[in-house]
């Protein structure tokens, strides 16, 4: 059996290994779009636009075109585009990453942050800039998505999960296949699927399949979201992990009692928990804590950090006192973790090649937190 030393070194190495696959993801979706909104500019000067009709079509724009497969699902907000910065010309000294490092924290010393070492959880959320090609030749990935409020007295007042099934092929040879999964029957779960998912297929033999088997899946760097699902009508006792605040005023101080209680349903991965606090001209003063703390001056946050939680630490305290506020002010406190296994428990068990494909795949699965606020 695992130590908790052994796991916390694998999880170290798997996240750098994820980090630098999340960032060539994203650097292959950003050029994609540029391609995608340059043929949209050619169509609209020269022709009119062609209607999807299968797979390769779909993934050209956005899976689920104008689809809203859960309309009570509040909308996400686009994220801010990123601009690269402009060469000047001219010679000019390049600076080292080190260098960079040490400017940039000496920058925030000297503006009055607080900067607290932590080389454990700086490995965990480190981004690497080097990318790393996937090596199978079909990927699957299951992610489920949390949404939770949380009443700071009891009970819950929204908790629901959101799920996705999507599928990365990257030789064409590889793009006729059949996708054998396992699902659960769970209360409140509902499926959607593809619009060009075979139905029947999916809700009487568990097989993700296209209509038309001779039309193949999109192959390249881009996924495919081929099913998704939501799963509603869950209670406090289902959330994999609870956070009690208990604020106190003796006098001219507050003190601060904070405690976690996790699930044995899962072993959660980079576990932080975020107390607003009041504006303060120094740092709170810590107490006693089950992890490690970083405090942020500038948004007023104190975060508590836990690498790993698994059967050595289900539960975890902190105590740290600040000048005397009003308790409403430490919150909403806002919850943020990943696991390795998900509420549906739906996974691919086996890839069908429908010609001379392979049915090589790797898996991933994992449960991440969307928004989990106590209020």
């Amino acid at each position: 059996m695992e130590s908790h030393g052994e796991k916390l070194h694998k999880l170290v190495m798997q996240s750098k290994i994820n980090d630098t696959n999340e960032v060539m993801r994203r650097k292959v979706t950003e050029i994609e779009k540029i391609k995608i909104e340059r043929k949209k500019t050619e169509n609209e000067n020269f022709g009119p636009t062609r209607t999807p009709n299968n797979f390769n079509d779909m993934n050209r724009d956005p899976v689920f075109p104008d689809i809203d497969l859960f309309p009570n699902k509040a909308k996400e907000r686009p994220s801010a585009p990123s601009h690269a910065p402009t060469k000047g010309p001219g010679k000019r000294m390049v600076l080292s990453k080190e260098q960079k490092t040490d400017q940039f924290i000496k920058s925030l010393e000297a503006e009055g942050e607080v900067i607290l070492e932590d080389t454990q959880l700086s490995a965990i959320q480190s981004r690497s800039s080097s990318s790393i090609p996937p090596s199978d030749p079909i990927t699957v990935t299951i992610e489920e998505k949390l949404n939770a409020t949380v009443k700071r007295d009891g009970g819950v007042s929204n908790f629901y999960i959101q799920g996705t099934l999507a599928l990365q092929v990257l030789n064409d040879v590889d793009g006729f296949l059949q996708l054998q999964i396992e699902k659960q029957d769970v209360p409140g779960l509902t499926f959607k699927t593809h619009p060009n998912i075979n139905k029947e297929l999916f809700n009487g033999q568990q097989i993700v399949g296209a209509i038309d088997p001779n039309r193949p899946f999109p192959s390249g760097q881009n996924e495919t979201h081929l099913v998704r699902w939501r799963i509603e009508g869950l209670d406090e006792s289902f959330l994999p992990l609870t956070v009690n605040c208990w604020p106190s005023v003796p006098g001219n101080t507050t003190n601060v009692n904070i405690e976690y209680e996790a699930s044995e349903m899962f072993d959660l991965q980079n576990v932080v928990i975020s107390i607003p606090l009041p504006a303060l001209r120094e740092a709170p003063s810590v107490k006693q804590i089950d992890g490690e703390w970083k405090y942020d001056p500038r948004k007023s946050v104190l975060e508590w950090s836990v690498i790993l939680i698994d059967q050595s630490n289900r539960s975890g305290s902190m105590e740290f006192s600040v000048p005397a506020a009003d308790p409403s002010t430490f919150f909403p406190i806002s919850v943020g973790f990943s696991a390795l296994n998900t509420f549906s428990s739906l996974k691919v068990t086996a890839v069908r090649p429908l010609r001379e494909g392979s049915s090589k795949y790797s898996q991933r699965v994992r449960l991440v937190t969307d928004k989990y606020e106590v209020v």
